[in-house]
């Protein structure tokens, strides 16, 4: 089946990353005018204050590092990055009310250093790693900036391994990738003592907060609303999928991470299906994810969450933020579909669905008030989340770098 002319213009939008007629510019807010929350803040904080002194909302990422390591230099990047981008520092008040956003002037970031050379070898990198999830796990005080942690673990051999964990509420998947790269770009200045090629931040986070709280409003809002309160109409079923224990009265976010890998030979034959049914990887393995979701459950209305990085418009490429949204992809599997039609289907409901994407889930959430249960997620009780952030290159010379998985629990 052909997309039609519209749809296939829209996924040709979505895919560059762009899906309105035209990239809206985001003016600098008025000067001395009170940062406001965004909607993803809102969000964050919302769970925060519902979960407290836990980790669910805090973001890392691991690093390996061979080399001879300037360790001033690096903590210097740091600094430059915190200097450069309000969000990291920024902090929250909880007073009566809706919890207000304080950017200040000077925030100092410090990058404690762990040394293990005096522990076996063998056990030194696994040591590393046990305190590093440790680390993950250490919730965040949100009155105190910034809200994110650096910390280096020294081994043998000029081996280092770098980690990074910030707050939700300040940054997402994307900015991660943009600190990284900016931490290159700073420490290979700083060493060199030539300039530092950053792109210049045309506004701050704050200046997108204004004008997203502020001009959300209207026709646009109104039609994406009236899309998913007739996607998500009638009473939205409850995934039940079989369990060993029993579903406790509140979620305990306690859980593991089982990893697997697809050969190239299978992911080359999903990319040529995708291509064969104009349609992206993401929705060919959704798709199966659907599939997996029917047999268990043996339902054939499934609800998924799925992220999207939400940046849209030129001025939030190269800016640290929470700009996350979450869309629900509401699809049928009735009818018992061939994988292909299924396959259709997906595509059709993810199409229409980065459509109305501007809408924040919260505003959604609010508007449709589902039955609260605070043993699940309100509208959808899982996530499907392909991970395709941009991350740098990490190349800088004199020192070898890859990324390391990291269990959050």
């Amino acid at each position: 089946m052909e997309l039609s002319p519209t749809k296939r213009a829209l996924l040709e939008k979505w895919l560059q990353g762009q899906t309105k007629e035209e990239a809206a510019s985001i003016p600098r807010r008025p000067p001395d005018s009170p940062a406001p929350l965004s909607f993803p803040q809102q969000r964050q904080l919302f769970l925060e204050l519902l979960e407290r002194g836990t980790a669910v909302n805090n973001l890392s990422v691991l690093l390996e590092i061979k080399g001879k390591l300037d360790l001033s230099a690096l903590e210097q990047s740091a600094q430059a990055i915190i200097a450069r981008h309000d969000a990291l520092r920024t902090r929250f008040s909880f007073g009566s009310g809706m919890p207000t956003p304080e950017i200040l002037a000077d925030v100092n970031i410090s990058l404690p250093t762990v040394d293990l050379q005096g522990i076996d070898v063998v056990e030194q990198e696994s040591e590393a790693r046990r305190l590093a999830e440790q680390e993950v796990l250490q919730p965040f005080d949100l009155r105190l900036a910034p809200l994110i942690r650096l910390q280096l673990y020294l081994l043998s051999s000029g081996k280092y391994l770098l980690l990074v964990v910030v707050h939700h509420t300040i940054a997402d998947g994307w900015s991660l990738g943009v600190f990284l790269q900016e931490l290159l770009t700073f420490y290979q200045a700083i060493t060199t003592g030539r300039p530092a090629q950053a792109p210049e931040l045309p506004i701050q986070y704050a200046d997108f907060a204004h004008w997203q709280t502020g001009n959300l409003r209207g026709e646009l809002l109104q039609a994406s609303m009236a899309y998913w309160k007739k996607q998500l109409a009638g009473e939205l079923p409850v995934l039940e999928l079989p369990a060993d224990l029993q579903r406790g009265a509140r979620q305990s976010f306690s859980g593991g991470t089982y990893r697997f890998t697809l050969s190239a030979e299978l992911t080359e034959a999903l990319e040529k299906l995708s291509r064969q049914e104009d349609a992206t990887l993401f929705m060919t393995l959704l798709s199966a994810f659907y599939v997996l979701l029917h047999r268990y459950s043996g339902q054939d209305d499934i609800l998924v969450g799925t992220p999207v990085a939400n940046r849209n418009l030129p001025e939030l490429e190269h800016l640290i933020g929470v700009f996350i949204n979450t869309l629900v992809l509401r699809t049928s599997l009735s009818g018992d579909p061939g994988f292909r039609e299924l396959l259709q289907r997906v595509r059709d409901v993810s199409l229409e669905a980065y459509a109305h994407q501007d809408l924040p889930f919260e505003q959604l959430v609010e508007e449709l008030k589902p039955k609260r249960d605070l043993s699940r997620t309100p509208l959808f009780q899982v996530v499907f989340n392909l991970q395709n952030a941009p991350m740098p290159k990490l190349e800088i010379p004199g020192l070898e770098m890859r990324f390391l998985d990291i269990d959050r629990g």
